[in-house]
């Protein structure tokens, strides 16, 4: 199979410049200019919970769900998809409140607040729209809580569990994300937002912020300063508490699991990596030396051997005591 570039060629034409206003968050992106700019040739649309979620569905085989994390949208997984989609059924998507897709709405025009049960009943609610009844799920960061959660309530629909820096056991919250724990930021965010914060925790997710491009750069700043975002986010983040979490549940899981992790992650500890490896029977796990908290963003070729790897086994697990796992060379 053909190997990764994990290089994005720089591109000969500037990136059109943003106005004062919308680089200090005053003005937000509307959702139409946000669809124009970031759907792509594969982009569908399906109506979940009121909301019209973008997601992408390409290839045949075997399903494949890549749920991304906080902040970020489908197309993080852009370069693993291209891979994957040539010998499996690829399905990513933008969760609310971010991406394309942005919030959920209720039937008088408020933003929802999206918290764990919020998320159960979204992604329970998209697999059945699709059909999808059996699937290996990918999740990084806040998309990995989602994926084990629903490996864990739906027993029999996961065939395979990959979790890439994932969410789920008790931690105090990267600042950038902290940050809306406060009243005063929930209630200005919606009006002013500086692009240069986003920028700095943007960065901050990447092992080694050089190989951010500008256009990735860009997409993040425009999906967080999108219509509704920052006030979603404002009433997501206080929902965030971990404590509130059943990891214990995780020792019950009966599915072939890998777990990836860059070691340079600065949003979730990298001893995580060590709890979820340990508590699913046989998972198998891989740390990746310089990399950040979007691995398979920031290097996709090294993400892409170890999956090829565990996607192509007929018995993904291992002994527990077996359970650090590196691709063939």
């Amino acid at each position: 199979m053909a190997s990764i570039d994990s290089t994005t060629p720089a591109s000969t034409t500037p990136l059109p410049s943003r106005s004062l206003a919308a680089r200090l968050g005053i003005t937000s992106v509307p959702r139409d200019e946000l669809r124009r700019r970031y759907t792509q040739s594969g982009s569908s649309f399906v109506e979940i919970m009121g909301a019209d979620v973008h997601y992408i569905d390409e290839g045949s085989g075997d399903i494949i769900v890549m749920i991304h994390g906080f902040a970020s949208s489908l197309h993080t997984w852009n370069r693993l998809a291209d891979e994957l989609k040539r010998e499996h059924r690829v399905i990513r998507l933008d969760l609310p409140p971010f991406g394309v897709t942005g919030p959920l709405r209720s039937t008088s025009g408020d933003i929802e607040t999206m918290n764990l049960p919020a998320y159960r009943r979204f992604i329970d609610t998209f697999m059945q729209a699709l059909g999808i009844s059996r699937a290996t799920f990918i999740g990084n960061s806040l998309g990995g809580l989602i994926s084990w959660d629903y490996a864990a309530r739906h027993r029999e629909a996961v065939e395979r569990l990959v979790l890439i820096d994932s969410a789920g056991f008790p931690m105090k919250l990267p600042i950038y994300i902290g940050l809306f724990n406060s009243a005063l930021v929930r209630v200005s965010s919606p009006w002013w937002l500086p692009e240069a914060i986003i920028k700095s925790a943007v960065r901050n997710v990447y092992g080694d912020p050089r190989k951010l491009d500008a256009l990735t750069l860009r997409r993040y700043v425009e999906f967080f300063h999108g219509e509704g975002t920052r006030e979603a986010i404002g009433k997501m983040v206080p929902t965030l508490d971990f404590k509130e979490v059943d990891t214990d549940v995780l020792t019950t899981l009966d599915v072939p699991a890998l777990v990836l992790w860059g070691a340079k992650d600065r949003w979730i500890p990298p001893a995580h990596a060590t709890e979820f490896a340990s508590r699913i029977p046989g998972a198998k796990s891989v740390m990746y030396p310089g990399l950040g908290h979007i691995p398979m963003e920031e290097a996709p070729e090294r993400v892409m051997a170890d999956l090829r790897a565990f996607l192509g086994t007929g018995d993904a697990r291992v002994p527990a005591d077996k359970g650090a796992y590196r691709a063939p060379a």
